[in-house]
Protein backbone atom coordinates (compact mmCIF):
# COMPACT_ATOMS: atom_id res chain seq x y z
CA UNK A 1 0.00 0.00 0.00
CA UNK A 2 1.29 3.30 -0.72
CA UNK A 3 2.65 5.84 2.16
CA UNK A 4 -0.35 7.94 1.30
CA UNK A 5 -2.69 5.67 1.98
CA UNK A 6 -1.06 4.44 5.31
CA UNK A 7 -1.11 8.68 6.38
CA UNK A 8 -4.58 8.86 5.72
CA UNK A 9 -5.85 6.07 6.85
CA UNK A 10 -3.98 6.77 10.56
CA UNK A 11 -5.04 10.15 9.88
CA UNK A 12 -8.76 9.53 9.90
CA UNK A 13 -8.26 6.90 12.49
CA UNK A 14 -6.81 8.98 14.60
CA UNK A 15 -8.93 12.02 14.37
CA UNK A 16 -12.03 9.21 15.25
CA UNK A 17 -10.40 8.40 18.33
CA UNK A 18 -10.48 12.19 19.72
CA UNK A 19 -13.87 12.48 18.36
CA UNK A 20 -14.81 9.70 20.49
CA UNK A 21 -13.73 10.93 23.86
CA UNK A 22 -16.32 11.82 25.59
CA UNK A 23 -18.96 10.32 23.32
CA UNK A 24 -21.38 7.22 24.30
CA UNK A 25 -18.82 5.62 21.34
CA UNK A 26 -16.30 5.73 23.48
CA UNK A 27 -15.85 2.44 24.76
CA UNK A 28 -16.39 0.24 21.79
CA UNK A 29 -13.84 2.69 19.51
CA UNK A 30 -11.76 2.32 22.79
CA UNK A 31 -12.16 -1.49 22.38
CA UNK A 32 -11.74 -1.71 18.90
CA UNK A 33 -8.51 0.69 19.15
CA UNK A 34 -7.09 -1.46 21.16
CA UNK A 35 -7.72 -4.94 19.46
CA UNK A 36 -6.49 -3.52 16.60
CA UNK A 37 -2.83 -2.10 18.12
CA UNK A 38 -2.66 -5.07 19.92
CA UNK A 39 -3.14 -7.63 17.15
CA UNK A 40 -4.53 -10.36 19.69
CA UNK A 41 -1.82 -9.99 22.16
CA UNK A 42 -3.70 -9.56 25.84
CA UNK A 43 -0.84 -7.41 27.21
CA UNK A 44 -0.59 -5.05 24.27
CA UNK A 45 -4.14 -4.56 24.49
CA UNK A 46 -4.68 -3.46 27.71
CA UNK A 47 -1.48 -1.09 27.69
CA UNK A 48 -3.19 0.65 24.66
CA UNK A 49 -6.60 0.50 26.84
CA UNK A 50 -4.62 2.32 29.43
CA UNK A 51 -3.12 4.53 26.63
CA UNK A 52 -6.63 5.42 25.19
CA UNK A 53 -7.86 6.09 28.86
CA UNK A 54 -5.04 8.29 29.61
CA UNK A 55 -5.75 10.34 26.26
CA UNK A 56 -9.00 11.03 27.27
CA UNK A 57 -8.13 12.14 30.65
CA UNK A 58 -5.45 14.45 29.02
CA UNK A 59 -8.92 16.00 26.86
CA UNK A 60 -11.30 15.84 29.63
CA UNK A 61 -9.01 18.06 31.52
CA UNK A 62 -7.86 20.66 28.74
CA UNK A 63 -9.26 23.89 29.01
CA UNK A 64 -11.87 25.14 26.00
CA UNK A 65 -10.31 27.49 23.29
CA UNK A 66 -6.95 27.53 22.19
CA UNK A 67 -5.20 25.24 25.13
CA UNK A 68 -8.04 22.45 24.40
CA UNK A 69 -7.39 22.97 20.60
CA UNK A 70 -3.79 22.52 20.85
CA UNK A 71 -4.40 19.44 23.19
CA UNK A 72 -6.32 17.90 20.42
CA UNK A 73 -3.84 18.27 17.58
CA UNK A 74 -0.85 17.02 19.96
CA UNK A 75 -3.27 14.01 20.59
CA UNK A 76 -4.30 13.27 16.77
CA UNK A 77 -0.49 13.66 16.03
CA UNK A 78 0.40 11.10 18.66
CA UNK A 79 -2.12 8.37 17.47
CA UNK A 80 -1.62 9.52 13.91
CA UNK A 81 1.91 8.80 14.54
CA UNK A 82 0.89 4.83 16.41
CA UNK A 83 -1.85 3.97 13.45
CA UNK A 84 0.82 4.70 10.93
CA UNK A 85 4.44 2.83 12.76
CA UNK A 86 1.17 -0.24 12.98
CA UNK A 87 0.75 0.22 9.26
CA UNK A 88 4.28 -0.10 8.10
CA UNK A 89 4.93 -2.72 10.10
CA UNK A 90 2.24 -5.21 9.31
CA UNK A 91 2.80 -7.50 5.84
CA UNK A 92 0.78 -6.32 3.06
CA UNK A 93 -2.61 -8.52 3.23
CA UNK A 94 -2.85 -7.40 7.37
CA UNK A 95 -2.31 -4.07 5.68
CA UNK A 96 -5.52 -3.60 3.81
CA UNK A 97 -7.22 -5.33 6.58
CA UNK A 98 -6.26 -2.47 9.13
CA UNK A 99 -7.26 0.45 6.66
CA UNK A 100 -10.12 -1.61 6.65
CA UNK A 101 -10.93 -1.53 10.57
CA UNK A 102 -10.01 2.14 10.45
CA UNK A 103 -12.22 2.86 8.01
CA UNK A 104 -15.13 1.22 9.76
CA UNK A 105 -13.76 2.74 13.33
CA UNK A 106 -13.90 6.51 11.05
CA UNK A 107 -17.97 5.64 10.28
CA UNK A 108 -18.34 4.47 13.84
CA UNK A 109 -17.27 7.59 15.32
CA UNK A 110 -19.05 9.70 12.94
CA UNK A 111 -22.66 8.01 13.67
CA UNK A 112 -21.83 8.63 17.08
CA UNK A 113 -22.00 12.34 16.29
CA UNK A 114 -25.77 13.11 16.34
CA UNK A 115 -27.52 16.19 15.27
CA UNK A 116 -31.09 16.32 16.27
CA UNK A 117 -33.08 19.56 14.78
CA UNK A 118 -36.16 20.51 15.95
CA UNK A 119 -38.49 22.98 13.66
CA UNK A 120 -41.36 25.03 14.84
CA UNK A 121 -43.37 26.83 12.37
CA UNK A 122 -45.18 29.51 14.45
CA UNK A 123 -46.68 31.55 11.08
CA UNK A 124 -50.22 32.71 11.91
CA UNK A 125 -50.02 31.19 15.63
CA UNK A 126 -51.71 33.24 18.57
CA UNK A 127 -50.25 32.98 21.89
CA UNK A 128 -51.39 34.70 24.66
CA UNK A 129 -50.10 34.36 28.78
CA UNK A 130 -47.57 32.86 27.28
CA UNK A 131 -43.37 33.91 26.80
CA UNK A 132 -43.39 33.40 23.56
CA UNK A 133 -43.24 36.64 21.49
CA UNK A 134 -43.73 37.10 17.56
CA UNK A 135 -44.14 34.91 14.75
CA UNK A 136 -42.21 32.99 12.07
CA UNK A 137 -40.29 30.30 11.47
CA UNK A 138 -37.54 28.78 14.00
CA UNK A 139 -34.93 26.01 13.95
CA UNK A 140 -32.49 25.37 16.60
CA UNK A 141 -30.09 22.36 16.16
CA UNK A 142 -28.35 20.66 19.03
CA UNK A 143 -25.15 19.24 18.23
CA UNK A 144 -24.09 16.63 20.03
CA UNK A 145 -20.37 15.82 19.76
CA UNK A 146 -17.22 17.14 21.52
Amino acid sequence: MLLEGFIAAAAAGAGAIIQAAGTDAWNGIRGTVARLIGRGETGREQAELERLDRTRAVLEAAQDGEEGERVRIAQVAAWQTRLETLLEGLPEVEQAQVVAELEALVAQAAAARTTDTVHNDFRGATFTHSQVQGSGTMTVTNNFDK
